[in-house]
């Protein structure tokens, strides 16, 4: 095709490559992230974290703050209770949440001063694989040494040396020689230390330890603590005191509750509680003095029951009086004298009726005296 045909399509200029800007896709739907980079005041965490499946909200959350926090600070339940919304309840199970995931680890240890406190690991990523230990580095070759003048082999003599005879023995001197010292004795071989515990005290001991948790439960102790406190029993029982009284004394009066150290209790009693030294010569109280014979009270009423009795005068018996005679009843004079004669007299009734008698005092005899005589 050449110029000058007119199906040909004449250009003025030539083309320019088109420069569009880059097509940014946003989602149809859900979240859409405006990015910042931080330059200070940020945490790093992971998404196997911050995307766990079977950790809730409470807890990634709780695990994102503790993250955050510097090493020191305190992370318990009341004082995460106190920073959010949530009760102690929540954030208790999901600090269990964390810990069953291996974020989170609590041991209770001994500080100083008899107070036990909460020890808190945090791991920001439990399931990393962990850094093989680097091997030291082997040592390098020996560097060669610079090369030096040729050794020159030194001739060695084949030749033997003429013998030359030995001296003659000194000739044994008349004078009169020392006698040889003595040689000293051997020493005499040192005893075996005795043992501090005698083996009676320490079987004793170790079945009284053992015993405690016939009497309690939570006096279990382990052999090592049985081996560890049979010193503090044998120097009880070395001071005179019966066994019995040292299990009463380790198992009575123990505090309410769980024991969590039975040992270190009992060390402490044993250690504390020691009776001091029988003296050689011990202590006796003097005999008991008898009583004063007490005075009797001048009221005899209200005399004390220990006392004896006192002295009663005896009474007078009373006189003996004759019974009367049984009285019959006397019609009236009119009516006797009409139907009756007059009846004899009565001898009874005609005698004086005798004075009663009483028991005359003074002397032992007895008698009666006639009274208004």
């Amino acid at each position: 095709m050449t110029s000058r045909q007119f199906s040909a399509r004449r250009t003025s200029r030539p083309r320019r490559p088109l420069t569009r800007p880059p097509v940014v896709r946003r989602p149809l739907a859900g979240v859409t992230h405006r990015r910042h980079r931080h330059e200070s005041h940020f945490t790093v965490v992971g998404n196997h974290l911050a995307q766990h499946p079977t950790l809730s909200a409470v807890a990634i959350g709780l695990a994102v703050r503790i993250q955050s926090l510097p090493d020191g600070a305190l992370v318990g339940v009341k004082v995460l209770a106190a920073q959010f919304p949530e009760g102690e309840a929540r954030i208790a199970r999901a600090l269990r949440e964390l810990e069953q995931a291996g974020y989170l680890s609590r041991k209770k240890e001994r500080a100083p001063g008899q107070r036990i406190v909460t020890r808190t690991t945090y791991f920001e990523h439990p399931h990393a694989p962990k850094p093989r230990p680097s091997h030291p580095p082997r040592p390098s070759a020996p560097e060669p040494l610079p090369p030096g003048p040729p050794l020159v082999p030194t001739p060695v003599s084949l030749a033997k040396e003429p013998v030359r005879p030995a001296p003659p023995p000194p000739a044994p001197s008349t004078a009169s020689t020392p006698a040889p010292a003595p040689a000293p004795a051997p020493a005499k071989p040192i005893p075996p230390a005795s043992p501090a515990i005698s083996p009676l005290l320490r079987r004793t001991a170790t079945t009284l330890l053992a015993g405690l948790r016939a009497k309690d439960a939570r006096l279990l102790l382990s052999e090592r603590d049985v081996k560890y406190l049979v010193p503090g029993v044998a120097k009880w029982l070395d001071r005179g005191v019966p066994p019995e009284q040292v299990f009463r004394t380790l198992s009575g009066s123990l505090p309410p509750g769980a024991i969590p150290w039975p040992s270190r209790m009992l060390q402490h009693r044993l250690r504390e509680w020691i009776p001091p030294v029988l003296p050689k010569t011990p202590y006796s109280p003097p005999p008991p003095q008898p009583p004063p014979h007490p005075h009797p009270p001048p009221n005899i009423k209200r005399r004390d029951p220990g006392l004896p009795p006192p002295q009663t005068r005896t009474r007078r018996p009373r006189p003996s009086r004759p019974p009367n005679p049984p009285t019959t009843p006397t019609p009236s004079r009119t009516a006797t004298a009409a139907t009756e004669p007059s009846a004899p007299p009565n001898p009874a009734a005609a005698a004086p009726a005798e004075a009663p008698t009483r028991a005359r005092p003074g002397d032992g005899t007895t008698g009666t005296v006639a009274l208004g005589q």
